[in-house]
């Protein structure tokens, strides 16, 4: 049975799944503690939740718990990674090397940065969204300090080489920071397998709650050092202060064990219904996937479609269908997606481009319909020309 509206914005945010909700509820009555007060059982059992749910969210990516800082979110993940580590290792150096496509928390911190005096290198992509090996091979300098390089692309889904990037890092001595929010808990991501040294994930884009979120940092081989961005009681081994969010801790540390658990079978589900939505669409004249078609995330569809605006099509299903056109994060400009054009589109192919991120909730039905009303509603248009 069909339920209305239609959720394929799975990107930009998920549902909380009911068990994560259950495990969260007893934490805001209950348990009310403060996970920093050490005289009293509030107080501990408080700090037995977030010490549970380090150790779930270290799990899910093969990190030790000692090696995970909760954050608001990935953004902050994002600005504490960057910041932290410019200000840390400025004495070394302050070239930094990331890519034109990256989320816009990485972006503009970048841009703070440059104000500081960062050196800046923002690398191109390929047609398909792929870095180019070579470009990001030389663009290494004596100063450089840090390569940040996106696992998963947020709008095209475009999953980069990430343990052939953190090799090159590693032989040149560069810490490899990685925002990888769209990709832990869809795909298995390996910190140690994949090289990595510092990275950024968020809950709600994996059925938890939103307003949390953590800073993988890495602490043997090499043992990463971050400047504070937040300070006020040394919360978090002195690198995040502020009152930790124990419930919505809580709730990541249940999300990350549920993803755990399910994700070879999300990840089946996700990709099976998103292939059936993309080779029917694909049957409708002047329709294209944008990215690469191979090196992609299980979830994630980005197309364009011929002489549609995909501004008037999120309207006409704002009721029915839950969609975007990229980033919820930049939504609110009608200019072309940064990152298509990254990837060479002109403009009108750009605006007419719409991203489905489907999720584990979404049904077989959801996406026949989908596929019936994307159907109806371009031949409409094709009729008015």
């Amino acid at each position: 049975m069909l339920q209305f509206p239609i959720y394929l914005d799975n990107n930009a945010t998920t549902p909380v799944d009911e068990r994560v909700l259950e495990t969260m509820l007893p934490f805001y009555t209950k348990y009310f503690g403060n996970a920093a007060s050490h005289t009293h059982s509030f107080g501990w059992q408080a700090e037995e939740a977030v010490d549970i749910a380090r150790e779930q969210v270290a799990q899910l990516i093969n990190a030790q718990p000692s090696e995970i800082v909760f954050t608001s979110g990935a953004t902050e993940s994002d600005n504490l990674a960057l910041k932290g580590i410019f200000e840390m290792y400025a004495a070394k150096g302050k070239h930094i090397i990331t890519v034109k496509t990256e989320h816009k928390a990485v972006l503009d911190s970048c841009k703070h940065l440059e104000k500081l005096g960062a050196e800046i290198t923002y690398l191109d992509v390929n047609s398909d969204g792929l870095i180019n090996i070579e470009e990001l091979e030389n663009s290494f300098r004596d100063n450089t300090i840090l390569l940040s390089i996106m696992y998963a692309n947020n709008e095209i889904g475009v999953i980069q080489p990430v343990d052939e990037i953190s090799k090159i890092a590693k032989n040149k001595g560069i810490l490899f920071f990685t925002d990888a929010t769209q990709a832990v808990g869809k795909i298995p991501v390996n910190v140690l397998k994949d090289g990595i040294d510092l990275m950024a994930f968020s809950a709600h884009k994996i059925y938890g709650p939103k307003g949390v979120g953590a800073l993988y940092v890495r602490r043997k081989d090499p043992r990463v050092r971050i400047t504070a961005q937040m300070d006020g009681g040394g919360h978090e081994r002195g690198m995040r202060s502020g009152t930790l969010n124990v419930p919505a801790i809580a709730g990541f540390g249940k999300a990350c064990e549920l993803c755990k658990v399910q994700m070879q079978k999300d990840v089946a589900k996700t990709r099976r219904l998103r292939d059936k939505l993309e080779n029917e669409l694909l049957q409708i004249e002047g329709t294209q996937v944008n990215g690469s078609r191979i090196h992609r995330l299980p979830n994630t569809l980005n197309m364009s479609f011929k002489n549609v605006d995909s501004t008037d099509v999120m309207k006409r299903f704002s009721r029915n269908i839950a969609l975007s056109s990229g980033s919820a994060c930049t939504s609110a400009t009608q200019s072309p997606s940064f990152v298509l054009k990254a990837l060479g589109l002109p403009d009108d192919v750009a605006l007419s481009s719409l991203r489905f991120g489907l999720g584990r909730f979404t049904t077989e039905e959801e996406i026949d319909f989908t596929i019936q009303q994307f159907q109806h509603l371009i031949a409409s248009f094709a009729d008015r020309k």
